[in-house]
């Protein structure tokens, strides 16, 4: 589903201001971090400039400047809503925009070296919020054969981020994205990943702990994966019976995590226990409120 952001009043649509919220928890790989523009097509590295970008920059940690979303990470580009918002990139950035993915940028960055390889609106930003970065751009066009071979100049300064390390790494931002900061734990360093569509995620023995959905960019869960998500303390469901179908109705709700929402994915507890996981249908507080309708989809239960 599109989302239309048309206007500087798109900065505090909803699905903006969460997205900033979440990008506040997350911070870059290795020593260096380089900024790129966004793109009209999405995800961005489908578009000809990232395609370009990502011959030279893949090789350390990318983050994208974009409003009214502020900033996305590489490894975070195919999540919703950033991989279908609608927003024209005219490259003129507004006072408010400035300030807003300003401050993300730099609370993002923090003490990593920084090259900025922008133009327009987007240099803006940086030189306002960003007290020491290089500016890699030459001639206004990020894309310039004289732009690419000054940035790739720089970036032989920083060490490459191996591959399997820039996966582990993206995989366990997505869990911090999506379930909060206590889910890193979601993926561990051994964790293995097959498929070539939809990402199956898979512990050292073999089981599988969540599915990476393409569709959304966002974790499926299966037993495993909610099995250690049990101890963080996040969107959790209590019920008080043995679970026997793959519908759990709202009457059987003792008590839920008040911040989930519809579609979250959710785990659902008996006595501290783990007896399935699923997707929320219901808010967590309709869940316990509620006095008829169905509350969680199970997609596994224990058996």
């Amino acid at each position: 589903m599109k989302v239309l952001c048309s206007s500087e009043e798109s900065l505090y649509r909803p699905e903006a201001v969460r997205w900033r919220e979440r990008m506040n928890l997350l911070r870059p790989l290795g020593n260096a971090v380089v900024i790129l523009p966004c793109s009209m097509r999405k995800p961005y590295s489908n578009s000809k400039s990232h395609q370009i970008f990502m011959k030279v920059s893949r090789r350390i940690q990318e983050v994208i400047l974009t409003s009214p979303f502020g900033i996305c990470p590489r490894e975070m580009e195919k999540t919703y809503p950033i991989q279908s918002y609608d927003v024209s990139t005219t490259g003129d950035w507004s006072q408010e925009e400035i300030k807003v993915v300003g401050e993300l940028l730099k609370d993002y960055v923090k003490e990593k070296e920084v090259l900025a390889h922008v133009s327009g609106g987007y240099m803006e930003v940086c030189k306002e919020y960003l007290d020491d970065c290089i500016f890699t751009c030459l001639d206004g066009r990020p894309t310039s054969p004289e732009s690419m071979h000054n940035l790739k100049k720089h970036i032989k300064k920083y060490d490459k981020i191996s591959a399997r390390e820039k996966l582990i790494s993206g995989l366990k931002n997505l869990a911090i994205y999506q379930f909060g900061p206590e889910a890193e734990s979601l993926i561990t360093d051994d964790c293995h990943v097959k498929g070539r569509y939809h990402k199956r995620i898979f512990n050292s023995k073999g089981e599988q702990i969540a599915a990476l959905l393409m569709d959304n960019g966002l974790f499926s869960l299966n037993l495993e994966g909610g099995v250690r998500l049990v101890d963080t303390g996040v969107k959790w469901v209590n019920i008080g019976f043995e679970l026997k179908t793959n519908t759990l109705f709202a009457p059987g709700v003792d008590s839920a995590d008040p911040n989930i929402v519809p579609k979250d994915e959710v785990i659902i507890l008996n006595k501290g226990n783990l007896v399935g996981v699923g997707k929320a249908i219901l808010s967590g507080e309709e869940m316990v409120k509620a006095s008829q309708g169905v509350a969680v989809r199970v997609r596994h239960r224990v058996k």
